[in-house]
């Protein structure tokens, strides 16, 4: 008998949630990227075959070692593990961001922290403490148009300094692959359930392109993929639950266009940090992620966090002066 995914409010999201699970603010193909890959190991090995061309069979060898966010912070990427002496970390995105060095470099000295507390060695000692080579990938199936292969550097984010005749002591590589149905065939071709994956997310678009509403683009879709064999393991016992989260993406990113357009007649009426805030706080009351909001609006992670605590704070205080209100 298949276990329900279950929604989860953002207030009660402290712990990376199960694999069964989806994160309802999450972008959803972010969330059904990760819960194909990582509750079927077979799969995660077949497409890391498939990405470096070997052919690895031992699929138990995989340490999955996914940032926890609490631990660090709100800090989390998408799926992380081991494998062969390297820590391969591997992100999904449907929007274009020029930030993702800098956020795979966060992701990877968390990971080695956490490495070496595992092992309990010592920074300071004086024995080298062995640490996996990492390999940053991106997988991105958004609308704009994009190449089959880029790679993006963390010193494209470094100023030119007039006259410094030597090198920045530190580089990061994020190699980006272009997974929209069509890009990539070899890749996709290696991977089964990747290419599944992109024809399931390619139904989605042309049934969109076709003038219908998101609600019935996305179970034309479910639909066809469940007919054609594509997915029909996840699309059939878990369909209901796949079609909301769906339809909470397709809500988010109309959010998000509100957000960009009201975010700037506020700022061009008012100028005032006040706007920005209760826009950020309406945002987040409508289920969009600090991490996204950071994206769209340049602020630091950090600020949105602050924001996000004292909204949180504020429902508290009124859940408290409810109940109190109830007892008398």
């Amino acid at each position: 008998m298949n276990r329900r995914m279950e929604f989860v409010p953002r207030r009660k999201r402290l712990f990376r949630l199960p694999l069964r699970r989806f994160v309802a603010n999450r972008n959803v193909k972010d969330r059904l990227f990760c819960y194909i890959f990582e509750r079927d190991r077979e799969a995660l090995l077949q497409l890391y075959n498939a990405l470096n061309r070997t052919d690895y069979r031992d699929a138990q060898a995989l340490q999955i070692v996914t940032l926890d966010n609490v631990v660090y912070m709100s800090m989390k990427n998408d799926m992380a593990f081991l494998l062969a002496g390297a820590l391969n970390l591997y992100e999904h995105q449907s929007t274009f961001c020029p930030n993702l060095p800098l956020r795979f470099l966060l992701y990877i000295a968390a990971e080695y922290e956490s490495l070496v507390a595992r092992t309990k060695a010592s920074v300071y000692g004086q024995t080298l403490i062995p640490l996996p080579a990492p390999q940053c990938v991106v997988f991105y199936n958004g609308d704009d148009a994009m190449p089959d292969e880029q790679y993006l550097q963390l010193t494209d984010a470094f100023p030119e300094v007039p006259g410094a005749g030597s090198s920045p002591c530190l580089e990061l590589t994020v190699r980006m692959l272009n997974i929209n149905y069509g890009h990539n065939s070899q890749l996709t071709a290696g991977c089964r359930r990747l290419d599944e994956y992109s024809r399931f997310v390619a139904c989605i678009k042309v049934y969109r392109q076709d003038g219908g509403s998101v609600n019935q683009a996305i179970e034309d879709a479910v639909t066809y993929c469940i007919d054609h064999d594509i997915m029909e393991d996840i699309l059939v016992p878990f369909r209901a639950e796949v079609t909301k989260m769906l339809l909470t993406e397709y809500n988010e990113k109309k959010h998000m266009r509100m957000f960009r357009k009201e975010a700037r007649e506020e700022g061009l009426k008012e100028g005032r940090e006040e706007g920005r805030n209760h826009l950020i706080k309406t945002m987040l009351q409508n289920g969009a992620s600090p991490e996204h909001l950071s994206e769209i609006t340049g602020l630091p992670l950090s600020e949105i966090n602050v924001i996000s605590q004292n909204e949180e704070n504020r429902f508290d205080l009124l859940q408290e002066a409810r109940g109190k209100r109830k007892r008398r």
